[in-house]
């Protein structure tokens, strides 16, 4: 059974330490539950830092204020707004859920958990981030933040990979945020706390507020995860064709990409030609290689491929590695040719 006053203990300290320390994020200024669902979706495998960089929250609900401005724009326009932040499906995702909200709640966020945890494509997480973000309400969140923190203060081993790690963590966090004065407070605390103090590897242990509520001694070991992923290495081989202003791009299918613009695809018989650029990216469970090479003394164009002004290449959708490695070799060639 849970000790009820070392959590209302843990709780107080994490609110106290918040209101010193917390960080000011664009999303923590609102409580609209559409900003806060754009910035949860965003925020979903990429960090923080990447999110702030170029200004993506900001420049999205600049874009698609509301759920009824995002569920009649263009897939062009969406996809192109998500541009740099990878894991395209989330966008799409999102723009689905907004006409559905559209649709069947009048464009409005429902306030009761359980019919947001039954829209499609909401988790426990995002259901619990809407949920006590927006509308305030005691329901708890469980990321790799929190599963951190959760682990040490209890000196927990159970992997939390494990359905027995995940019903712990989730007890632990819902007893937590039970005790709260502000859910919307503890909540973004917790989070923080693993994202800055009880961070991975060597946590700073002695500057934690609930250090004294804290039971492990081996920080380091934990958490404890049952499997690791495994990366797999992958060579992708693709050609620069420049002519006449325009350059030679593939639009891509049956993939996650749909729809979007790459450099095409090299034939296996061409791999020997020059490579005239090499870059490293990771997608998924990959760690790709990607080798852009002199075009192919012959250039017959398939059915998927056509030749995009240069001039335009700035409004077309194009992940992020085709268009660091596209717009290195531009300026190449510009720089050659002064």
């Amino acid at each position: 059974m849970p000790d009820p006053l070392t959590s209302f203990s843990i709780v107080a300290r994490l609110e106290q330490w918040f209101a010193r320390n917390g960080k000011d994020y664009p999303w923590r200024r609102t409580q609209d539950p559409y900003a806060i669902l754009v910035s949860e979706v965003m925020l979903q495998q990429t960090q923080i830092a990447t999110v702030l960089s170029r200004r993506y929250f900001e420049r999205w609900m600049e874009r698609f204020p509301d759920f009824h401005t995002l569920a009649v724009a263009e897939e062009n326009d969406v996809l192109k707004a998500w541009e740099g932040l990878g894991y395209y499906r989330r966008a799409r995702n999102l723009q689905k859920l907004a006409r559905v909200i559209v649709d069947e709640h009048s464009g409005q966020m429902p306030r009761d958990y359980d019919t947001i945890l039954a829209l499609p494509g909401i988790g426990p997480y995002t259901a619990g981030a809407v949920s006590s973000f927006a509308f305030d309400k005691a329901r708890p969140i469980v990321d790799g933040n929190v599963a951190r923190v959760l682990s040490r203060l209890h000196d927990d081993d159970t992997p939390v990979d494990s359905k027995e790690g995940q019903s712990r963590l989730w007890t632990r966090a819902a007893e937590l945020v039970a005790q709260a004065t502000s859910p919307r407070v503890f909540n973004s605390a917790i989070m923080e706390l693993g994202q800055t103090i009880c961070r991975t590897g060597s946590p700073d242990c002695l500057l934690c507020p609930v250090k004294v509520d804290c039971k492990t001694t081996r920080a380091e070991e934990l958490p404890v995860k049952s499997r690791r992923t495994e990366l797999t290495d992958v060579d992708e081989h693709v050609f620069l064709f420049v002519n006449n202003e325009s350059v030679l791009l593939e639009r891509e299918t049956g993939s996650r990409r749909t729809g979007m613009w790459k450099l095409p695809a090299l034939a296996d018989e061409h791999h020997a030609l020059p490579v005239i650029h090499e870059a490293r990216y990771g997608i998924t469970r990959y760690r790709v290689k990607l080798f852009v090479h002199a075009s192919p003394p012959e250039v017959i164009t398939e059915t998927n491929q056509s030749f995009i002004p240069l001039a335009d290449l700035a409004s077309i959708v194009m992940p992020s590695p085709y268009r660091r490695a596209l717009t290195a070799l531009l300026a190449f060639m510009n720089r050659k040719s002064v």
